[in-house]
């Protein structure tokens, strides 16, 4: 752990004294910098608004800062972090056993700090500037450039649509909320035998490596405004990102989150380890009551994250809110279902993985499908995280902890490649933007289910393979200079005492 503090701090106080040099001997460009494209949901990072007047002058429209969508920006930022800490937290520390709830509280508070410090230093600048398809710059370290001394203001921050802007400030702690839970996510799969300094160590590195780029490659464009005419067009199209280029939709993080995270626990179980007594001994949650108050919370703060990720308090948010609410309904009740078929009895247990199986398949999709599709979505995702769970885990031969693969693995492939069927015109949905030049949606004659699913399929194949390499290198990296694992007797102990020297519950 010390040597992972000292390595953190060194690693620290390194990127603001770069930063400190470069803002003294480049204050008037930081002043300037043209405000780059970032938003989410569908995939949309947002565009500075002088980035985009610079394209093209005469047709740009004037900056117009909704306070609405700001209001509304801040209060689903809230809701993401009410997701993590206490949703997430509690959900996965009920699923432990007594002697490791306080670990696993410690591993997704503290992880979730740490990413949001590292976001601010310079995860924001590598996901959400202009750098090439795979990973942004650096106009955003220590997120200079946010206040524009020049116009005496915070700098704006495009939605989805032309000349409407939310302060870039606001667009920044939302995405450091996902960058933060998606890392927590993560911790399930190994829980109970790792060492705190080897979580943060690792986490520390995955999120630099795999998490910034793949966000910049899934979200990361120019904004609506740059497209100005058909003859700049393909040169903003070829400043995105890659999956973006790809023309892969992914409305709040099936791929940049929960694939993402789930791949990398995955590994992560293999290279950790099982726990002491896995498959002889039983191992099971220790109160219940707590997970289903996570799993509710989780439930409640995903409204932000996924309707948040419009950008806009309009009605695309209003449609990824109710497609939220359906797709997770339907697939508690197919769990259920696939539950008392299975094994003759439905489980509180049950309900709560199954409400999350449904949050996890719907993301993608929420303001991609029409509530049609995504009752179908949920439905599905249902059945399929309760496969995970069950047959799939036992075939992958991992100890993954909490099910982290089995559910968000399964369920955001899932959710992802069906975003490419039910977002047809056809099927309910809203269709995909055919030119933001005019900002016109693609004819729904001329909408192709076979080129959206092959640009998904693409899309979930090189995330998986990019998290699975990442994580690899990561995990082994951590090992070499750190250690992954406790010993066997301070993991019998329970990992409160032997890492925090502090228990849960009174004796």
């Amino acid at each position: 752990m010390k040597k992972f503090l000292l390595m953190l701090a060194l690693s620290l106080g390194l990127c603001a004294s770069g930063w400190a040099q470069d803002a003294a001997a480049s204050a008037a460009d930081a002043a300037s910098a043209a405000v780059t494209a970032v938003a989410d949901a569908a995939s949309a990072p947002v565009a500075a608004a002088a980035a985009a007047s610079e394209a093209a002058p005469a047709a740009a429209p004037a900056p117009k800062v909704d306070k609405g969508d700001t209001a509304w920006m801040m209060v689903a930022t809230l809701l993401v972090i009410l997701m993590t800490v206490p949703g997430l937290a509690l959900f996965y520390g009920g699923l432990v056993r007594a002697k490791n709830m306080l670990s696993v509280l410690m591993q997704v508070m503290v992880t979730f700090s740490l990413i949001v410090v590292l976001w601010v230093l310079y995860g924001y600048s590598l996901a959400f500037t202009e750098g090439n398809a795979f990973i942004g710059g650096t106009d955003r370290l220590m997120l200079k450039g946010i206040w524009d001394n020049v116009a005496g203001s915070f700098a704006p921050a495009a939605t989805f649509s032309k000349g409407i802007y939310i302060p870039e400030i606001v667009f920044a702690a939302f995405q450091a909320t996902f960058a933060g839970i998606t890392a927590c996510l993560i911790v399930g799969a190994f829980a109970e035998r790792i060492k705190f300094s080897a979580v943060l160590a690792f986490s520390a590195i995955w999120f630099t490596f795999s998490y910034l780029p793949v966000a910049h490659m899934v979200w990361y464009w120019m904004g609506p405004d740059a497209y100005s005419a058909a003859a700049v067009a393909d040169e903003m199209t070829s400043k995105a990102g890659l999956i973006w280029q790809w023309g892969a939709l992914d409305f709040a993080g099936g791929t940049v989150v929960h694939i993402n995270a789930a791949v990398a626990g995955l590994v992560g179980a293999y290279m950790v380890g099982k726990r002491v007594g896995y498959g002889k001994d039983a191992i099971t949650p220790h109160s219940l009551p707590l997970t289903m108050t996570g799993a509710a919370l989780l439930w409640v703060g995903w409204f932000g994250f996924n309707a948040g990720s419009a950008l806009e308090a309009n009605g695309f948010a209003a449609l990824a809110f109710i497609n939220t609410l359906v797709a997770t309904a339907a697939a508690v009740l197919a769990w259920c279902v696939g539950e008392a078929l299975h094994r003759g009895k439905a489980s509180m247990l049950g309900a709560a993985s199954g409400a999350v199986a449904g949050l996890v398949a719907i993301t993608p999709a929420c303001g991609n499908v029409g509530v049609g599709g995504a009752l179908v979505i949920g439905l599905v995702g249902g059945f399929a995280g309760l496969f995970g769970v069950t047959k799939l885990k036992k075939w992958l031969g991992a100890d993954d902890s909490l099910d982290v693969f089995g559910v968000h693995g399964v369920c955001g492939i899932v959710g992802a490649l069906l975003t490419g069927v039910f977002n047809s015109p056809a099927l309910g949905g809203p269709g995909a933007m055919g030119d933001w030049v005019t900002a016109t949606m693609i004819a729904p004659e001329a909408y192709s289910i076979g080129t959206q699913f092959m640009a998904q399929v693409k899309a979930v194949g090189l995330t998986v393979v990019w998290s699975a390499v990442v994580s690899v290198v990561a995990f082994k990296l951590v090992d070499l200079t750190i250690g992954l694992r406790v010993s066997e007797e301070e993991e019998r102990e329970g990992l409160d005492i032997a890492s925090h020297g502090e228990t849960a519950y009174s004796k």
